[in-house]
């Protein structure tokens, strides 16, 4: 397992494929390994997001003290920009956003508590698993437009208008937060 950070505590961890004529074997997730690591991630929550169309796009979603949560990310099938968004005010990348490009062949992302998160489909039924280490918590629900003119997100340009929910299409502007 390789594991590097890629963006203010945001970690691309790499499983090691075991490879044969069949296709490939790996373990997405061994705890102790991340422990040995150093990474403490308790997972208590598992959630799938299927997506129908291209140009699919869930987010920016977080979630407010004391119901923060830790992400990991990771595509089953299809593939995605993904986008995550600094929220913590003591950090030096306060309020910007790094992405990076997902697939089923890919390893997965660790975005830490403190952070937005959302992602926008490149390909026709992309099905993404989230496990997250706390528990959905309707009251602290919270997120940032996709939109927002101060985080200036470069999406991708797709030949597809981009379908959001309505519910993403009315949450905040940062500096609304």
């Amino acid at each position: 397992m390789k594991i590097k950070n890629i963006f203010s505590d945001v970690l691309y961890i790499e499983p090691k494929n075991h490879n044969d004529e069949r296709g490939f074997f790996r373990e997405n997730f061994n705890f102790r390994d991340l422990k040995e690591k150093k990474i403490l991630f308790n997972s208590v929550q598992d959630n799938f997001s299927s997506s129908k169309k291209k140009g699919t796009i869930r987010g920016l979603h977080f979630q407010t003290p004391p119901y923060e949560q830790s992400k990991i990310i990771y595509v089953i099938s299809g593939e995605i920009f993904d986008v995550f968004v600094d929220l913590r005010k003591n950090s030096k990348n306060y309020g910007k956003y790094s992405s990076m490009i997902l697939s089923e062949d890919s390893g997965f992302l660790l975005i830490p508590r403190g952070f937005a998160h959302g992602f926008c489909t490149l390909k026709d039924n992309t099905k993404v698993m989230y496990k997250v280490d706390n528990y959905y918590n309707k009251e602290s629900d919270s997120g940032i437009i996709w939109n927002d003119s101060f985080l200036n997100i470069d999406w991708p340009k797709l030949n597809t208008p981009f379908l959001i929910s309505q519910k993403d299409k009315n949450l905040n502007f940062f500096n609304s937060l």
